[in-house]
């Protein structure tokens, strides 16, 4: 093996394969980047088995070859070589030479042959989605994706193709969060995507609507992005019901701005953080909302103007789930619908209605 390759192309492209590689593994070649140069330039691969991520990098290849590289220490090193063009050579006993201007480095490399082989996915069932919608929706529902292995199909978020409607939907227990949009798509999909895997994905998708093709199998899929594959198992078995988590009727629907709201229960939690419980009471009057926040560190009391459809309402919230929901949120006016002290909140947009959110309230002790 020998090529050489731009210092900066090169570390892109181990910046994005080292996503997959957790370093929990008891495979040591797992711990390393793949790394295969051919006619076409350099195939990088990072992988835990759970998500492999696979890049293209221009390269100029004088000889082909396969090697696998740890990837702390090569990543590293590459990050730290001046900005100028690396060349990388097979040495003798089992050395590969990196050198870059003045800088040489022989480094020890690990057989190729051992690296687990990617799952094969046909791509014929295709959905494709723009880059920049599926960001926004993963951004919109990831938090609400459960954190604790009491149920492993809550730590994923469902992937659902209906009626042409794309819906990813993440609920932890205590919140609830939908994203939907219309799509052109004929089939009906539902498979439930590994959290970890689609923030991931998040961080590459780029901030335009170029496409992301995505193909399923009954246990894998596949978000191809021009140059950058990402593959990932998929959770088994069954999501829950969401549809019937949400409430069907509601007494009150307060309007208010999202940034004035957000600003306040923000100001209110600060006092909040004595304890897990992040506690804030919300009091719904005829034309404002009273945030307070009691604790041994003090007390708070903040203001909100608000319009009200219905009677008032005292309920108190983990200021925490509360302000996930308003930071994913892209409307300038929501509106947040409830029935009692001790029910679910529902929040939306006032406009737009590709997202909704549900989230439990604290009951108080009286």
């Amino acid at each position: 093996m020998n090529f050489i390759c731009s210092k900066q192309k090169l570390q892109e492209g181990i910046s994005i394969v080292t996503k997959a590689i957790t370093g929990k593994t008891t495979m040591p070649i797992l711990e390393g980047i793949y790394i295969e140069a051919n006619d076409e330039g350099l195939t990088l691969i990072g992988s835990d088995m759970d998500v492999s991520i696979e890049t293209k990098v221009e390269a100029t290849v004088t000889t082909a070859g396969k090697i696998v590289l740890d990837a702390r220490l090569f990543g590293e090193i590459i990050r730290k070589l001046p900005n100028s063009d690396v060349k990388i050579e097979i040495a003798d006993n089992d050395l590969i030479q990196v050198t870059c201007e003045k800088s040489v480095f022989n480094l020890v490399y690990m057989n190729p042959s051992d690296y687990p082989m990617l799952p094969t996915i046909n791509e014929d069932l295709k959905v494709e989605v723009p880059q920049n919608l599926l960001k926004n929706m993963i951004k919109g529902t990831s938090f609400a994706i459960a954190q604790d292995e009491v149920r492993p199909i809550l730590q994923g978020i469902l992937f659902e193709v209906k009626d042409k409607q794309l819906n990813l939907v993440a609920l932890d227990g205590y919140r609830l969060a939908i994203r939907n949009e219309l799509l052109d798509i004929d089939n009906d999909i539902e498979v439930v995507i590994p959290g970890k895997t689609l923030n991931e994905v998040s961080k590459i998708l780029e901030d335009n609507s170029d496409l992301v093709e995505i193909t399923f199998t009954s246990n894998h899929i596949l978000f191809n992005l021009k140059t950058t594959k990402v593959i990932s198992r998929l959770l088994e078995g069954k999501f829950v019901n969401y549809n019937s988590l949400l409430p069907q009727e509601h007494k009150l629907i307060v309007n208010v701005k999202k940034q004035e709201l957000q600003n306040g229960i923000e100001r209110a939690s600060l006092m909040a953080k004595d304890g897990n419980s992040n506690l804030i009471k919300l009091d719904v009057q005829e034309d404002i909302l009273i945030i307070t926040s009691n604790s041994q560190l003090g007390k708070v009391r903040e203001e909100v103007a608000i319009s009200l459809q219905g009677e008032g309402v005292q309920i108190a919230f983990n200021s925490r789930y509360l302000l996930d929901v308003l930071k994913s949120m892209e409307e300038d006016e929501i509106v947040m619908e409830m029935t009692s002290g001790i029910t679910p909140c529902v929040i939306k947009g006032k406009n737009m209605n590709n997202s909704k959110y549900l989230v439990l309230p604290v009951r108080l002790v009286r």
